[in-house]
């Protein structure tokens, strides 16, 4: 499939290569001051599953102040995953081992194996952002109809979306993404699975590393809701509730990082990624990672940098530059189908509807 755009592709390191030259040497360097960031929000977790356990104590019409911390931990379950993404990419420490250990601390919240993180994410993913191998992407309309398929179908922000289904999908999405990644490689790992929109492989060592961890995390879980004893009222207020406002931030941001954009046969991440404009304390709190462009132009780069990125591109490819207000990004979602009929045209569940790609005309 070639992608019919107007404008000519432009190759990731060649972005790379113009851009480095114009950024400070110090853009480059590891930051582990970000490690403190990670164990706070670990901390926060941990304090806010100690206090659940003593909410037995609490008079029911108390319980409501609990709430305020149910977000604050939710925020927490967002940033551990955001964290632990910037480690996996080697911007915060150089040790291997340290950073795939700290990393598992991170990712566990997230239900998400190291091994399999750095795969799919780092050497599938960044390789092949937005084609036809890459497994975050929308589903093709001629895919076959599989129940991954149909999930996204009914729980992705669209035209044909039905609020309550998404409100239950933004909670539960990264899940799904997660449980997809998880059953292909490890039932299967081979790339004719037709459940997720790309499938990939990994080898016999991944495969048995990603197993190994993944019974450890359920081992971590199944810990947590022991020691808040299946009590239904701590676990909906300390575990369900802020996992489930963290899941939704954090799909949040991967919905609106490519699924508005075409799809392109190069990896051209000024057409087939988008950035955002957020309020600068989400900025803050989430590590920049609303610069998703800059992001995958400079996957290592210390996050701090990206708003000098923007700038550059702001200034030089202004007219290829994907750059939206959150709000706008969202509604664009809930204004288009979520398939692709080409690389460049959406269309829903039944192929009726052909919609430009709201970046494609950038």
């Amino acid at each position: 499939m070639n992608v019919n755009t107007d404008q000519t592709l432009i190759h990731q390191k060649i972005y790379a290569k113009e851009l480095r030259s114009l950024m400070p040497p110090e853009a480059f360097i590891p930051d582990p001051s970000k490690l403190i960031i990670l164990f706070i929000n670990l901390a926060i977790l941990i304090l806010g599953w100690m206090i659940a356990a003593r909410l037995d104590c609490w008079p029911p019409y108390l319980l409501w102040l609990y709430l305020p911390l149910s977000i604050i931990m939710g925020n927490s379950v967002l940033v551990l995953l955001l964290s632990s993404h910037e480690m996996m990419h080697g911007s915060v420490i150089k040790n291997a081992r340290l950073t795939y250990i700290i990393s598992f601390l991170g990712l566990t919240i997230g239900w998400m194996p190291p091994t399999l993180w750095k795969a799919v994410h780092n050497r599938v993913h960044h390789n092949h952002t937005n084609d036809l191998s890459d497994p975050d992407r929308n589903y093709l309309y001629e895919q076959s109809s599989t129940w991954g398929k149909w999930i996204q179908d009914l729980f992705v922000p669209s035209t044909e979306v039905n609020p309550i289904l998404l409100t239950v999908g933004m909670t539960t999405a990264w899940g799904v993404h997660t449980f997809r990644n998880l059953t292909s490689v490890l039932f299967f790992n081979h790339e004719s699975v037709d459940y997720v929109p790309a499938a990939f492989t990994v080898s016999a060592k991944d495969r048995r590393a990603i197993a190994g961890e993944l019974l450890m995390m359920i081992v971590i879980h199944f810990s947590i809701l022991i020691y808040l004893q299946f009590d239904p009222i701590k676990l909906i207020l300390g575990y369900f509730l802020p996992i489930a406002i963290g899941y939704a931030g954090v799909i949040f941001y991967i919905y609106t990082n490519h699924l508005l954009c075409p799809m392109t046969n190069v990896n051209d991440p000024l057409i087939n990624s988008m950035s955002l404009r957020v309020y600068k304390i989400f900025d803050l709190l989430h590590l920049n990672f609303s610069h998703h462009t800059e992001h995958h132009i400079f996957p290592g780069m210390n996050s701090d940098y990206y708003v000098m990125v923007r700038d550059l591109l702001e200034t030089q490819y202004s007219e290829r530059f994907n750059l939206f207000d959150a709000g706008e990004a969202w509604y664009l979602l809930l204004q288009t189908p979520r398939h692709y009929k080409d690389e460049i045209t959406l269309t829903d569940w039944s192929g009726e509807k052909s919609v430009p790609c709201p970046t494609s005309d950038n």
